[in-house]
């Protein structure tokens, strides 16, 4: 019998060790995650403090143990990218057949394996774009739209879908919500309820569909509920901090009755608010789960202390304001760095955005051959996707790879290209002594240029930036050859130039769309801020720090500057080592030097910066 027992042991005992294994290299704080996996966990979890690795290890922890079946784990995500990474990691723990997703392809699973039996048939098409959909609704109703107003039309509409709003409930929630120009809060509600009604007789829906009928059908199917609720008991969501109501809505339906379930996010991390994301569910974590094990992961592995010190300063910094409203700021956790000692950030003012560009990319060639810090560990970050011409163009002067994430190339963005195009055809029959910078208006006006800046965000903001990168251009180049011309006429041998005309500025133009046509990978990576969430460098320039970009000039209310407050740390804590904040005193070359640096680097930077 002593021989019997020991064998049914030794299965177990090889289990507990390779459980115990699983849990080395966990700080505390991980290892309590990883361990205590009964019940509702809410896991707040700083940048860079290992939350993936703590939810990985959790999970493999529980399959270890035998207390999860890995096929009735369901572990969601807001990325392929970061689902695809959860299963390379799970696998690596030996934490095989757990189900990583994000929420959207785990409910389209459903929806196609439930759709006969819950309603019958095949499953619609799915709208791959909302475009032209928008475009004929719009029609229908008799209202104007170009290609960057239907665009910021489909966010509008995503974004009503996620708050879980209808037509019918839409019009007191657009109260103050920025509407595209000449788009009324009726306009809006119109034309969604006639979108709708377009997918209906065209029988297809939409990629937010795809969660309110899997909602539908779980909720209205108490059978379909029930195999759902049989296949996963054991729930983890990362990024709790960027759920919309949508999502949330969807998380109940599969949750059920049970609490089996485990939450990681990072209020000081919610940057999407525009899109609906909102941490309001992470923070009501433990009173909607009444004795939830709350969790704190502060140790930050990725950042050196002084980057870490810098991050933590900035949110120290907020001040709650009269317009504040709840749930728009949360108490921030401190993070203690584990790393080393590394060098101070590097702080520098230029004259203009051309000069800080050149000296970005000077600081990029230094840190590359004096440091060895290889280029695919450096990045430069900006608000805005406008910001990246300059940028492009000094890297390419300066014979650094770089390529771009979340964005396309200046010139291969469709209205840089309309504007070439248009120029081209003005310079043919241009007057060689008109003025480039007024001509160069002129023209982009009937493109969505204008003098003032749109006072929102979205793809009408995003071409205004582009069409007015072209604009400063023009401005540069012929400042630039008064210079020549000034310099010229004092020194009597010197031939005078001659002055700027449209056809050397479109050929200037084209020239440099020639030179970026060369593919250039494993380079420095330019990025916004928002497309740079999750990704991390050894060496990171914020740069753009001025009033109007960071934050940005729409942020108008309180709730608005502190979203942009978190992007700026999403971008502080980006950096593992190098950390370089750069700013400008005017737009362009010879421009006024009014200009004034982001008041979040006044609350930051060290005395006499």
């Amino acid at each position: 019998m002593l021989e019997i027992d020991r064998l049914r042991a030794e299965p177990i005992e090889l289990m507990q060790r390779s459980a115990d294994s699983i849990l080395e290299g966990l700080d505390p704080e991980q290892r309590r995650v990883a361990t205590e996996i009964s019940g509702p966990m809410c896991v707040l979890a700083g940048a860079g403090t290992g939350k993936t690795r703590a939810i990985t290890h959790r999970i493999a922890y529980g399959i270890a143990i035998g207390r999860y079946n890995p096929r009735s784990v369901l572990a969601l995500t807001f990325t392929t990218r970061a689902a695809e990474e959860m299963k390379v990691r799970l696998r690596a723990l030996g934490a095989v057949g757990v189900v990583a997703r994000t929420f959207h392809s785990a409910a389209l699973a459903q929806l196609k394996y439930f759709w006969p039996q819950a309603i019958g048939g095949s499953t619609p098409e799915i709208l791959k774009n909302k475009a032209q959909f928008i475009i004929e609704s719009a029609r229908r109703l008799g209202l104007g739209t170009d290609r960057a107003i239907v665009r910021d039309l489909a966010a509008e509409i995503e974004w009503a879908k996620v708050s879980m709003l209808t037509p019918d409930t839409l019009m007191p929630n657009l109260a103050h919500r920025e509407l595209p120009a000449d788009i009324t809060p009726i306009d809006m509600v119109r034309l969604f309820r006639t979108y709708e009604e377009l997918k209906d007789e065209r029988n297809v829906i939409d990629f937010e569909d795809i969660l309110l009928l899997t909602i539908a059908i779980i909720e209205e199917n108490p059978q379909i509920a029930a195999q759902i609720h049989q296949q996963y008991r054991h729930f983890v969501v990362d990024e709790y901090q960027d759920v919309s109501p949508l999502q949330q809505r969807l998380l109940d339906a599969w949750l059920g009755q049970r609490d089996d379930i485990c939450v990681v996010g990072d209020a000081s991390q919610t940057i999407y608010s525009f899109a609906g994301a909102t941490s309001r569910h992470l923070l009501d974590f433990p009173r909607r789960f009444e004795g939830a094990t709350v969790v704190k992961l502060i140790r930050a592995y990725r950042s050196t202390p002084q980057v870490v010190q810098l991050a933590n300063r900035l949110l120290a910094a907020r001040r709650v304001q009269p317009d504040s409203t709840r749930f728009s700021w949360a108490p921030p956790l401190e993070l203690k760095s584990q790393r080393p000692g590394g060098p101070e950030a590097a702080w520098f003012g230029y004259a203009d955005d051309e000069q800080e560009a050149a000296g970005i990319a000077e600081d990029i060639r230094d840190y590359i051959e004096k440091d060895g810090v290889p280029a695919a560990e450096i990045a430069v970050l900006y608000r805005t996707n406008g910001q990246s011409a300059a940028l492009e163009q000094a890297l390419n002067d300066a014979g650094i790879k770089y390529q771009l994430r979340g964005a396309e190339k200046f010139f291969d963005r469709a209205e840089v290209r309309a504007a070439l195009s248009m120029l081209q055809g003005a310079a043919k029959g241009a007057d060689s002594a008109e003025s480039v910078p007024e001509l160069v208006r002129d023209n982009l006006k009937s493109l969505g240029w204008s003098e003032k800046a749109p006072e929102r965000s979205g793809q009408v903001r995003q071409r205004w930036e582009s069409l007015e990168t072209l604009v400063a251009l023009a401005d540069r180049l012929t400042h630039e050859r008064e210079q020549q011309r000034q310099q010229a006429t004092t020194n009597d041998a010197a031939e005078l130039p001659p002055e700027l005309t449209i056809y050397e500025f479109v050929a200037v133009l084209f020239q440099r769309s020639t030179q970026r046509d060369a593919p250039s990978m494993n380079g420095v990576t330019l990025a916004s801020l928002h497309s740079a969430k999750g990704l991390e460098w050894d060496a990171v320039f914020l740069c753009g720090l001025n009033e109007g970009l960071m934050p940005i000039s729409f942020a108008k209310t309180s709730d608005a500057v502190d979203e942009e407050r978190r992007l700026f740390y999403v971008g502080i804590t980006r950096a593992r080592k190098y950390l370089t904040f750069t700013w400008s005193r005017s737009r362009t070359p010879g421009g006024r030097s009014g200009r004034q640096r982001s008041r979040f680097i006044n609350d930051i930077a060290p005395k006499g910066v």
